[in-house]
């Protein structure tokens, strides 16, 4: 009966180090690209499969990549029913498939999310995806754990997926401009997440430009939120014909607020969120939105991790995209 290849079999094929080996084998950080593709290489000249019990329990952890968001005063509930969250899923599944990993998710409260990142960066495996933290908490994680990829706008030394949220705010108002709107509202995401600030600056840049009012109020990413603001909005000013929202699950609460003021979107408002979500298509009417590439960024996000070339400062570029349905007139 032959044996089985062992680490220090590819090793030797390879012509590096046993330590070297075994990092490009857990796809952790530490060798260059061209020693990677040697032990690669080696890998599948010698049909190499690591045991993955005996190395669950040398090391007493479980090979994974964690996904971590920040609860913005709302509570875990908030991450369980938020869109985003299972788009950012669905990214990273696939791209999971034969990998013997495990996902997980954590919400983290803001009264403890130094503490929480800390303990999270000291248990990381393969690495972590942060769906929803600010630059602050991202560049501590970093500090401490260098396998680590946002998917939000973020510290200048933390590996990054950017999409353009000031340029899809900044197009969306352009666009209600171009549809003969005057009176253009924003309903704002809370104020410490990153896209939420990106979107408000590009709605400011626009509104400035083009000589229009800020006319605007926090709906903290949330249906009820939405839906609060476009009350409070139209009732301080009855003339809004049109609404920028900051994300689709608030735009579907402002659709309803509106329409229970007897006004009609988009006869008398128009309105165009962002994300391009489920609560999009599921809003009635149907969202004009601009669309955010978010399983498109995860699955990027965990292709790197699972490489394991992570480089400080890396970004990879994501367009967002007018995508058009009903709650625009025109």
């Amino acid at each position: 009966m032959s044996l089985q290849p062992t680490i220090a079999d590819v090793a030797r094929v390879a012509g590096v180090s046993r330590a070297t080996a075994s990092r490009v084998i857990n796809n952790e950080p530490g060798a260059s690209l061209p020693l990677r593709e040697r032990v690669r290489a080696a890998v599948s000249e010698l049909g190499y499969q690591p045991n993955e019990t005996a190395r669950a329990l040398a090391t007493g952890r479980q090979r994974a990549i964690d996904v971590i968001a920040v609860s913005y005063g709302a509570g875990i509930g908030w991450l369980g029913t938020h869109p985003y969250f299972s788009r950012v899923l669905a990214g990273m599944m696939p791209v999971l498939e034969g990998v013997n990993a495990q996902l997980r998710l954590h919400a983290i409260g803001q009264e403890n999310a130094a503490e929480a990142i800390d303990e999270l960066a000291a248990n990381a495996t393969l690495g972590a995806v942060l769906a929803d933290i600010t630059p602050e908490l991202a560049a501590r994680f970093h500090h401490r754990c260098r396998r680590v990829v946002s998917l939000v706008p973020t510290d200048p030394s933390v590996p990054g997926m950017q999409a353009d949220n000031i340029g899809g705010a900044y197009s969306a108002v352009n666009r209600l401009h171009e549809l003969g709107c005057r009176r253009i509202a924003a309903i704002n995401g809370p104020a410490l997440n990153p896209c939420a600030i990106d979107r408000r600056t590009g709605y400011l840049r626009a509104v400035q430009r083009l000589g229009l009012a800020d006319l605007s109020a926090d709906g903290n990413f949330l249906q009820a939120g939405g839906y609060r603001a476009a009350q409070q909005l139209l009732d301080q000013d009855p003339d809004i014909d049109g609404m920028f929202i900051a994300c689709d699950l608030m735009a579907a609460g402002a659709v309803q607020a509106i329409t229970s003021t007897g006004r009609r979107v988009p006869d008398q408002v128009s309105i165009i969120g962002f994300d391009d979500s489920i609560a999009a298509v599921c809003a009635n009417p149907p969202l004009t939105t601009m669309r955010l590439p978010v399983e498109e960024m995860a699955a990027a996000a965990t292709r790197l991790l699972l490489e394991g070339s992570l480089v400080p400062g890396h970004r990879q570029q994501f367009p967002v995209e007018l995508v058009v349905r009903q709650s625009t007139r025109g």
